[in-house]
């Protein structure tokens, strides 16, 4: 428990009035002392026991598209013997807070409110700690008590309904060399911890010995459709705006590619590189991926591997340059332009539009 400012102005004030009360024997100023006093002590009354209460916070859906409301269900019960005053609940979710009134509460009652959480921008959010306040009518005094459980808001990409790229492998490089993704039956992707549904026989078993949990091997057919998409997201190629519309755009693409169950990949400027099987688990990794891809300083040769289809979301500038130097190693590229305008020389396709849903109607027209 805690005096607010409030609180200590008024106990401030009763001392002073109490003491000029006294020595100039004014019963006005006494009584007004003592009025301000009484005031302080019951505040410091009513707030002294603990808050004795269960919290339970669920937020559902845990993964929404930005823009689309998610909701925190906050459920609180009364484990103490006496009746609980009312007080009030304050949650953080994304730099945001949100309040709750509750009611007082019976021994064993339970109450349940709901309240909106903040999708407005594409993150991984953190809902919570949440804190439980009580306070006096006149808010005097408070007293705080801290939950620490938290919970994982995902906020998504919008997306778009999109066409699938088919595109598959090429033969050879324009080098004349066979293409190395063709060498064998299988290509391995990644590797990864186990899920129910993998196969026993592709568990690597080194990385299993490392981790101290099942790793399983992610194969691929590399005869299958691939597609491969190269997010720029360099500071300064494109504008904050145009950005997150390049993110919706990567989004819808690669979770076309990834309904259509192709090999899919997700490519960055700056470092991030994951590649999936098709599925509803290979969109949501995606999702999550592109949830946290940032406008980042570092800088880095995107590792592309050839083969399949190639697709760069961009503004412009060295990252065109970069992919039509290895347009031959791919069976299909297409250059989006967000936002821009790009000159690229012929038998390259380009796209060009103002937002994410602009690009999808031309993207889903010119493979149509």
């Amino acid at each position: 428990m805690r005096l607010t400012g409030r609180g200590l102005a008024v106990s401030v004030a009763a001392v002073l009035l109490l003491a000029a009360g006294l020595w100039l024997r004014l019963a006005v100023l006494t009584t007004l002392g003592a009025v301000a006093a009484a005031a302080v002590l019951a505040a410091i009354a009513l707030t002294v026991p603990q808050l004795a209460v269960e919290v339970h916070r669920v937020v559902h859906p845990d993964r929404v598209e930005r823009g689309r409301p998610a909701l925190a269900r906050l459920r609180v019960r009364s484990t103490g013997n006496r009746r609980q005053p009312g007080f009030r609940a304050e949650d953080a979710a994304g730099g945001e807070r949100r309040h709750v009134r509750l009611p007082g509460l019976l021994p064993g009652v339970e109450v349940t409110r709901t309240y909106e959480l903040p999708t407005a921008t594409r993150g991984k959010l953190t809902v919570g700690p949440l804190t439980l306040h009580r306070a006096d009518p006149f808010d005097l005094a408070r007293r705080r008590l801290p939950v620490t459980a938290t919970a994982t808001l995902w906020v998504h990409p919008r997306r778009h309904a999109a066409r699938a790229m088919v595109a598959g492998v090429p033969r050879h490089h324009h080098e004349g060399t066979p293409d190395a993704a063709l060498r064998g039956s299988v290509e391995q992707l990644d590797v990864r911890e186990y899920v129910p549904g993998d196969e026993v026989r592709h568990l690597h078993w080194k990385a299993t010995a490392r981790t101290g949990r099942l790793m399983v091997r992610d194969l691929a057919d590399p005869r299958r459709a691939r597609t491969t998409v190269l997010l720029d997201n360099r500071p300064g190629v494109l504008t904050p705006a145009f950005f997150e519309e390049a993110v919706d755009l990567t989004a819808s693409l690669l979770c076309a590619s990834a309904r259509a169950t192709q090999d899919t990949r997700l490519v960055t400027w700056t470092g991030r590189d994951l590649a999936v099987q098709g599925g509803p688990l290979a969109t949501r990794r995606l999702l999550d991926e592109l949830s946290e891809v940032r406008q980042d300083a570092a800088r880095q040769d995107p590792a592309l591997r050839p083969g399949g289809g190639l697709v760069l979301v961009t503004g412009g500038g060295a990252a065109v340059e970069a992919v039509l130097a290895r347009r031959a190693e791919f069976a299909a590229v297409v250059v989006v332009a967000v936002g821009g305008w790009l000159e690229v020389p012929s038998g390259v396709r380009v796209l060009r539009a103002l937002g994410a849903a602009q690009a999808v109607r031309q993207w889903n027209d010119s493979i149509g």
